[in-house]
C-alpha cells in the first residue's frame, strides 16, 4: 500500500491526494502538522517537506514527481498525455506553473504584507493571461481532464484564502475552476481544513 505524508492545508499535498483519489487506489494518508513535524520526516526527505510518498522501499518527494510515478504505475485513468510531444508540452506547462504561480505561495503565506501583496498581483496576472484558453476548451489540454488540471486546482481552490482577486477578464478561468471543483473525486480529496478555505 502507498503511504502519503500530507499536510491538511498544503496545496502540493492536495495535488497528490487528488491523483490518488482519481486512481481509486488503496492508500494511507499520514497527516503531518507543519508546526510540529515528526523527526523521521527529515530522515525520509532531504528537504523535510511534504508531500512524501512511500511505497515499500521507494521514497518520493515533490508533488509533480509523485504524481507522474502514480500515473505511470496505475495508468487508468491516464492523466499525463500518452503521446511524447504532448507529454513533453504538459511537463513544460507543469514547470511553468511552479515558476510562475506556485513559487509565490510561500511569500503570500508569510507575514510580510508588502511582499505578499506583490506576489498576489503576480499570481493574478499569470492566471488572467491563461484565462482565454477556457473560452475554447473545457480543460487545460482540451476536452480531457489531465495532470495539468490536477496541478493548478489547489491554487484555484485557495484564491479567496490567499486574498487573490481576479479581474473580469479572468471569468473563463473561474468557470473552469468551478468545473474542477464539482468533480466528485476533487471533493473526496479535500481535507476538512481545505473545505473551510472557500466561502
Amino acid at each position: 500500500m502507498m503511504t502519503l505524508y500530507s499536510t491538511a492545508t498544503c496545496p502540493f499535498s492536495h495535488r497528490c491526494r487528488i491523483v490518488l483519489h482519481e486512481k481509486d487506489m488503496d492508500f494511507q494518508v499520514i497527516d503531518v502538522d507543519p508546526h510540529n513535524k515528526p523527526e523521521d520526516l527529515a530522515v525520509i526527505s532531504p528537504y523535510g517537506r511534504v508531500p512524501i510518498l512511500i511505497e515499500r522501499d521507494l521514497v518520493l518527494y515533490e508533488s509533480n514527481i509523485i504524481n507522474e510515478y502514480v500515473d505511470d504505475r496505475f495508468p487508468h485513468p491516464q492523466l499525463m498525455p500518452a503521446e511524447p510531444v504532448m507529454r513533453a508540452r504538459a511537463r513544460l506547462l507543469l514547470h511553468r506553473f511552479e515558476q510562475e504561480l506556485f513559487c509565490h505561495i510561500d511569500a503570500v503565506e508569510q507575514n510580510d504584507q508588502k511582499s505578499a501583496d506583490k506576489m498576489r498581483v503576480a499570481i493574478a496576472e499569470s492566471l488572467t493571461m491563461i484565462a482565454p484558453i477556457f473560452d475554447k476548451q473545457k480543460y487545460m489540454l482540451g476536452d480531457e481532464y489531465s495532470m495539468l488540471d490536477v496541478a493548478i486546482a489547489p491554487l484555484l481552490w485557495r484564491l479567496d484564502h490567499y486574498g487573490i482577486s481576479l479581474p473580469k477578464q479572468a471569468t473563463p478561468l473561474l468557470k473552469y475552476s468551478e468545473r474542477l471543483f464539482s468533480r466528485p473525486l476533487f471533493i473526496d480529496a479535500l481535507t476538512p481544513s481545505e473545505k473551510l478555505m472557500r466561502k
